[in-house]
């Protein structure tokens, strides 16, 4: 694992003191290593809806009625088992 040195200031030190003290975290590093690993998961989930909606606009205008397009979402659910 990379070592590496940082600083924090007094307020952020004591939250991630606070971190370690109330959610169980073992030390700094794990606290810091979860705070980017969310930050990471957040940005894939932001891209996937970016290329979601260039997607959904290079598709064009539907035809559909909203109640078409609905009952095609929930279609789809149940069949990946999502709903």
């Amino acid at each position: 694992m990379t070592r590496a040195s940082i600083s924090i200031t007094p307020p952020n030190d004591a939250w991630i003191k606070s971190q370690i003290e109330s959610e169980g975290f073992s030390s700094r590093s794990d606290v810091v290593n979860d705070l980017i690993r969310k930050a990471r998961n957040e940005q894939d989930e932001i891209l996937a809806i970016r290329a979601a909606l260039i997607k959904g606009e290079e598709s064009g205008t539907s035809r559909r009625t909203p109640d078409e397009i609905m009952q095609a979402v929930i279609e789809r659910k149940r069949k990946n088992g999502t709903l």
